[in-house]
């Protein structure tokens, strides 16, 4: 497939992107469904249990839009903490309802144990119009880096760094879906004037870890867990999920803090993102969303269980 088939009218094929091709792309990106409705709605039944926290503003005119963490009521000073992140890609749907759903559900089970913050919409503007890139055609998942150029990364990078050294476990709530090879990564190349190189989208859950420090008993948690809820994506012919080698059943690492990834943001002990498949005929979205929660879950037993083991 040449990128010359994706947006035929922006920019010239095999050229990158300037300001006004962005321009032009964000001008063709419609509003499909409501932050306020879906995720700040959400957000505000949660108050009466939860200490609610605007820890920025994403300002892309004529649209602003609050960024909100939930955050344990009863924090403790000694007590460890875990990063629940969700919708750092806008069009990755569990990811956001996930996180909301297990702080509705779950987080109560976790009380007293671990302090708990819940980022359920990093990407406001893209949450809106089902995309991968911010306004700026910027990947935020590519970008919790200093000096980031997303919006989006920054203010996350700015609410977490006062806890950063005591973060246990982040796990940043993903999907895979067939758009990413119809849509974003044909976007992805023609941005960047490239050749478009098409890839294999897995059918199934599975979850990323970190290739400096993979854990991979924690991860083998995460998707002994899920298992019990949705199917595990098998390797292809090669061995791999996504172009990475499987190193444990539904597993793949990246090099997190390299890629500017945002499982990458902290120095946690435990790390993971999770991908789960919302277009397989097999699974349905109350399916996925119940995925996220059960990873969710299954990373904080898991990591509290071995909180005092030496780091493998």
């Amino acid at each position: 497939m040449s990128t010359a088939n994706y947006l035929p009218a922006i920019g010239v094929p095999g050229t990158p992107w300037g300001d006004a091709e962005r321009a032009q792309w964000r001008s063709q990106r419609t509003r499909q469904r409501s932050h306020a409705d879906d995720v700040v709605a959400a957000i505000d039944r949660l108050r009466e249990r939860f200490d609610v926290v605007q820890y920025g503003e994403l300002d892309y005119p004529p649209d602003r839009y609050p960024l909100l963490a939930i955050r344990s009521r009863d924090w403790r000073d000694d007590l460890p903490v875990a990063l629940v992140t969700g919708g750092v890609h806008g069009y990755e749907t569990s990811g956001v309802h996930g996180a909301l759903q297990f702080a509705d559900q779950r987080a109560a089970d976790y009380a007293g144990r671990v302090n708990l913050m819940i980022v359920p919409c990093v990407s406001p503007w893209a949450y809106e119009r089902i995309q991968r890139w911010n306004a700026d055609a910027i990947d935020p998942n590519r970008s919790f880096r200093d000096g980031s150029p997303a919006q989006e990364s920054a203010a996350l990078m700015r609410l977490v760094a006062p806890i950063r050294d005591r973060v246990l476990l982040h796990i940043d709530l993903h999907e895979t879906t067939d758009t990413d090879e119809s849509e974003f990564r044909p976007a992805l190349a023609a941005r960047d004037g490239k050749p478009f190189e098409p890839g294999t989208i897995p059918d199934g859950f599975y979850t990323v870890g970190d290739t400096r420090n993979p854990q991979l008993d924690f991860q083998r948690a995460v998707i002994a867990a899920v298992e019990q809820v949705t199917h595990i994506a098998p390797p292809d012919a090669g061995g791999e999920i996504i172009g990475s080698p499987v190193v444990a059943h539904g597993v793949i690492l990246y090099p997190l803090k390299e890629l500017g990834l945002c499982a990458g943001l902290t120095d946690a002990r435990y790390t993971t993102t999770t991908e789960v498949y919302p277009d397989s005929p097999r699974a349905t979205p109350a399916q996925c969303n119940a995925a996220q929660v059960t990873a969710v879950c299954a990373a904080l037993d898991h990591s509290l269980a071995h909180a005092g083991a030496t780091a493998s």
